[in-house]
């Protein structure tokens, strides 16, 4: 009996100190007081750094970079063109986008596109080609056990495309339909007539593929466009992943080394670009909508512009949840859902300047006057230190997800060379971003924001937008948007 009682008193002793226990571990956490998120400190971000690469020149003019990065078995290719549907005939518009297109689904010399398409799927592999505005790519993905398979198509679409007649019709198809539905999207549609406006409709940079343009183009035309320009003296090839150097080395040599141009290399002159529209509203009717989308713009300029990392910070100022435009046109005055104005750049190319969002039709004359007085005010007022270090931290807080993997820093390297950066240009950048002040904000402000060459475009309905646009002071011009050639569609 005195035995049980004192196992009982044993067992309630131990009950009791592990509850005090308990209690007292935690306290600290019961009565600690969460701390402002201003307060809160964190370690300074690691310094950014280039990976290890090798760059070599084949004998056919060539450039190759090889990135190891053996943390998974994948390999990653990808070649930047000499290209780009700016060299393309003003009468042919589609041509450069139609031959990327075809040699990728139009099959090769030795293999047709079904058997292409099966043999990638069956090895979860991706190749990929494609002609923008100023350059051509064309990539591959693969597991490292199939890296010849994939490689040696790879390098077969690039060199040897059968471009398939079928399939070229089947890519005109597809364009015309993309023409038929230009319309459907207002934002689209802005876009695309600022960019009209701003360089010019038969600009390089602005014209748009019709009908007629995509009916002048013929397999002769692809072919010939491909001779002219995918050839290996103008080409940068970059491969990163879990291969062996020397075997990737032979295996390029073995393929894209062999490789010899045709036609003579081509005298490639980059388009200029100038403001073609001054400042002037213009107007896109569109009696179905409730709301208006907005833009403003005027030429820009590009990347090497020893002011462009003082531009960024300004467009660190005006976006973002804690930028200026946000703050007083959303939240303040509540005129949009979405504001934001950037001074965009190019590499070889002056890009423009965009500011703009979407309102309500009853607000659209304030929200343009509003986007006008906050660009106004960032030119003639001196911004606050901690707008300064807000953005300023915010670009070079950004840096570490711009060389998140070795692709991403391959790709800028490539870049670099294919424009004719120096290769140290994004450290120049950040460089730029820590020393910029309060005064060369306002002085690049006052040099590159150009308020009086805003070009204005407004996509919405003229019944419901009241104030109406002629508020503003300006010429109020209507834009026709009609597809021309519909009827053939």
């Amino acid at each position: 009996m005195i035995d049980i009682s004192i196992k009982r008193f044993r067992w309630l002793g131990l009950v009791v100190i592990t509850t005090l226990l308990v209690l007292i571990f935690r306290l600290p956490a019961v009565a600690q007081t969460p701390r402002h998120y201003t307060e809160l400190e964190f370690p300074p971000l690691p310094e950014i750094s280039l990976p290890q690469y090798e760059r070599y020149q084949l004998d056919n003019g060539m450039v190759v970079y090889l990135v190891e990065d053996h943390q998974l078995p994948l390999v990653k290719g990808s070649a930047l063109i000499k290209t780009g549907s700016r060299l393309e005939p003003a009468q042919k518009v589609g041509l450069a986008e139609t031959t990327g297109a075809l040699m990728r689904l139009g099959g090769t010399t030795k293999h047709s596109s079904n058997d292409i398409n099966e043999l990638l799927e069956q090895r979860a592999a991706r190749v990929e080609v494609s002609i923008g505005t100023s350059s051509g790519s064309a990539g591959f993905n693969t597991l490292t056990e199939d890296l010849e398979t994939v490689f040696n198509l790879f390098s077969e679409i690039v060199q040897e495309p059968a471009f398939s007649p079928q399939f070229l019709t089947l890519i005109k198809t597809q364009q015309q339909g993309q023409i038929a539905r230009r319309n459907d999207d207002p934002g689209d549609i802005a876009s695309r007539e600022l960019d009209k406006l701003i360089y010019g409709e038969e600009s390089p940079y602005a014209r748009t593929t019709e009908y007629e343009t995509i009916d002048n183009i013929s397999r002769e035309d692809v072919v010939a466009f491909h001779q002219k320009y995918v050839r290996p003296e103008n080409m940068i090839l970059g491969i990163v992943g879990d291969f062996d150097p020397e075997t990737m080395k032979s295996l390029i040599a073995n393929t894209l080394g062999k490789w010899q141009p045709t036609t003579p290399d081509p005298d490639i002159n980059v388009p200029s670009a100038q403001q073609k529209q001054g400042q002037g509203v213009f107007f896109v009717n569109q009696p179905q909508l409730n709301q208006s989308n907005v833009l403003l713009g005027h030429l820009g300029g590009k990347f090497n512009s020893p002011d462009y990392p003082a531009l960024a910070v300004v467009n660190g100022l005006l976006n973002g949840f804690g930028g200026r435009l946000y703050n007083d046109l959303r939240s303040r005055q509540g005129l949009a859902y979405s504001v934001y104005g950037y001074w965009n750049a190019a590499y070889d190319y002056p890009g423009i300047f965009i500011a703009g969002g979407q309102t309500a039709s009853q607000t659209t004359v304030q929200f343009i006057n509003s986007l006008i007085t906050e660009i106004e005010r960032i030119q003639n007022n001196p911004i606050e230190p901690d707008e300064l270090d807000y953005a300023k931290e915010s670009i070079l807080n950004s840096f570490v997800f711009k060389f998140e993997n070795p692709s991403q820093t391959l790709s800028r390297l490539m870049a670099y060379e294919y424009y004719g950066y120096p290769q140290d240009f994004i450290f120049d950048y950040q460089k730029g971003v820590k020393a910029t002040t309060i005064e060369d904000v306002q002085r690049v402000a006052q040099e590159h924001l150009k308020p009086e060459n805003l070009v204005t475009v407004v996509v919405g309905n003229e019944q419901e937008i009241n104030p109406p646009l002629s508020q503003l002071g300006q010429t109020v011009t209507s834009i026709d948007i009609t597809i021309p050639g519909e009827a053939k569609s």
